[in-house]
């Protein structure tokens, strides 16, 4: 891959060790000949990774989820350093960073491209979520009555507490707490999961990647709260559509080159079946 000479750093001071880590990070990277440049806090100012080789994001993958939507804009690949607690998109531990650094900056890395979610509410209300988008009653008072279409064709009307539409990167985040399927982030396609759903039979369905999904509010005069990435919330008025598809744009994550989806999924949801798999081999 194209050696970094220009790296930007987001670090969440808030995280324990990860200001110290930071450091430990960018002298490397000066070391190694570097452009350097610290972020003041997170989400990002639009154009503050414009010319930037890479970002290199400290903290947990809330703080990673900040970066996203600048990152994606710039097409800059976002290194992840886990100083949070379970860490599925910051790959890289305070260890691997501290050893491998001055490796990636000279190419040693390669490139994931994930799928986002593109949500509308009207014409001129976007957002791009990496994760998942969450639609529900904007006051959490009553059972939302949610009416979904894909591609103009009626799927059913739900009455649940919301739904999650869910790339296949978020689909170990909240679509998996509410009973989701797990998806290889490979895969191009959008998971609906309703929550807590009054029928149940209703029950995740999974969508081509170009699909065209609109959510409609049956639910009388309520409003629809609806959340990117836990990030960024919009508000509907009563009788606005949510509209939701696949991004034509895709965001790049660095990864080390011996990188493997199904060791990290071990690992983070503590699977057993390893000391099986061995003993069978031996037999």
């Amino acid at each position: 891959m194209p050696s970094i000479r220009k790296i930007a750093f987001v670090i969440n001071e808030q995280k324990s060790g990860a200001a110290e880590l930071g450091q430990t990070l960018m002298e490397a990277a000066r070391k190694c000949g570097a452009e350097i440049k610290q972020a003041a806090g997170f989400p990002l100012p639009a154009g503050f990774l414009d010319g930037f080789d890479a970002c290199c994001v400290i903290g947990g993958d809330g703080t990673l989820l900040g970066v996203v939507k600048e990152a994606a804009r710039a097409q800059v690949p976002i290194i992840g350093v886990n100083r949070g607690s379970l860490g599925f998109l910051t790959t890289f531990s305070a260890d691997e960073a501290r050893s491998q650094f001055a490796g990636l900056l000279a190419g040693e890395y390669r490139l994931a491209w994930r799928s986002l979610l593109d949500c509308s509410i009207g014409p001129d209300r976007h957002e791009l979520a990496l994760n998942d988008v969450l639609i529900k009653d904007e006051l959490n008072l009553r059972l939302g009555r949610l009416e979904v279409f894909a591609d103009g064709e009626l799927v059913t009307e739900y009455s649940c507490d919301g739904l999650i539409f869910s790339t296949p990167t978020g689909s170990t985040a909240y679509n998996l707490s509410a009973g989701g399927p797990i998806i290889h982030p490979g895969a191009e396609v959008v998971a609906m999961t309703p929550i807590c759903p009054h029928t149940l039979s209703n029950r995740s369905i999974i969508f081509r990647h170009d699909v065209r999904l609109r959510v409609v509010n049956r639910g009388g005069h309520s409003r629809l709260l609806v959340a990117m990435d836990g990030q960024h919330n919009l508000v509907t008025c009563e009788n606005t559509p949510v509209d939701i598809t696949l991004s034509k744009t895709r965001l790049p994550l660095a990864q080390r080159p011996d990188y493997s989806h199904f060791s990290v999924v071990r690992t983070k949801l503590k699977w057993s079946g390893g000391f099986i798999h061995s003993a069978k081999s031996e037999g």
